[in-house]
């Protein structure tokens, strides 16, 4: 199970949008391999305009990631209900990624650029 989850640094720079704006931008990346699921992109809080977060009551449980707090994202042209997530305090497995926040690509464009 150890190798279930992976990280590593994403090369590159990748920004994240929504509602028109740019919501992140890094060079120091994280992509997160869970089993057979896609590469999530995760971004350090440093690089993303945190003052349009919006902590949200939601959380929920991973057993291998730990417990994700969840964000909503107020744009222009209003709320984007929990559209980001972070583990503030991962498993070990998962500790690549702790403080820095994914978002749901259905609802967030990450890309590279």
């Amino acid at each position: 199970m150890n190798d279930h989850i992976k990280t590593h640094p994403a090369k590159g720079t990748w920004v994240a949008r929504a509602g028109g704006a740019i919501l992140a931008e890094t060079t120091k990346a994280v992509a997160l391999t869970e089993g057979e699921m896609p590469v999530m992109i995760y971004f350090p809080q440093d690089d993303i305009a945190m003052e349009f977060f919006e902590k949200s009551d939601k959380s929920s449980y991973c057993p291998h990631k730990g417990t994700a707090s969840y964000f909503g994202i107020q744009t222009k042209s209003g709320l984007l209900a929990d559209a980001a997530w972070c583990y503030e305090e991962p498993f070990e497995s998962a500790s690549g990624v702790a403080g820095c926040v994914a978002f749901y690509p259905n609802v967030v464009v990450v890309e590279q650029i």
